[in-house]
């Protein structure tokens, strides 16, 4: 459990030095691996009126891909080759997740369409991030050089399919503490209109949500 920015601070750098760091010929400190920080944030709030107290949660995650590799450029052998296979690998399924999930966004699948989140670690870390309830936003660093042509163009429609994924976030939270909230709600919306006719703001106990 972590209760402050230092303490989360404390974990990116372990994890940080957990990464496997090498140089290639593109890249003379290459990532050869991915790297996911997961945060889950819990909000506890008590209301007076009902004497119940509400729980919120979401989680927040920083996701750092490794680039995808060709070997003709990186001149990578041995345990660099066996990483960017496996990275080349690991990024090949997520473009078939989103790639499905853009699909099914656009109709040309069905919602029941199989979606191969568990092909990959990565896509089964990522599966609320891209497929559930969640607000994603994918950053794509692409090079200016020509000879980087490949690479940036496969970047690119990468992040094309990505942007056609369409989610739906809603909050979570408690069930009884939403039908709490939505009836406060509707009976501050009741007194509104009741009020804005100029009669007076009926206030019966039952109103009162106690």
């Amino acid at each position: 459990m972590v209760k402050s920015f230092n303490d989360i601070n404390v974990l990116i750098d372990e994890g940080n030095q957990s990464r496997t760091v090498a140089s290639t010929n593109m890249n003379s400190e290459s990532s050869r691996s991915h790297a996911v920080f997961n945060i889950i944030v819990t909000q506890i709030t008590h209301d007076d009126m009902t004497n119940l107290e509400t729980e919120k949660v979401s989680k927040l995650s920083l996701v750092d891909l490794a680039g995808s590799e060709r070997f003709s450029k990186t001149g990578a052998t041995g345990d660099r080759m066996k990483e960017g296979s496996n990275i080349n690998k690991s990024l090949t399924t997520l473009g078939m997740v989103i790639s499905t999930l853009a699909d099914i966004a656009a109709g040309k699948k069905g919602k029941g369409a199989f979606v191969p989140y568990r092909d990959s670690t990565l896509t089964w870390l990522l599966k609320d991030n891209l497929g559930g309830n969640s607000r994603t936003v994918m950053i794509a660093t692409i090079s200016p050089a020509d000879d980087n042509f490949e690479e940036t163009l496969s970047t690119l429609r990468y992040a094309d399919r990505a942007k056609r994924i369409i989610n739906n976030a809603v909050i979570n939270e408690d069930a009884n503490a939403k039908v709490i909230r939505e009836l406060r709600e509707e009976v501050e919306r009741l007194r509104s209109g009741v009020g804005g006719r100029g009669g007076a703001v009926p206030n019966p106990e039952w109103l009162r949500l106690r």
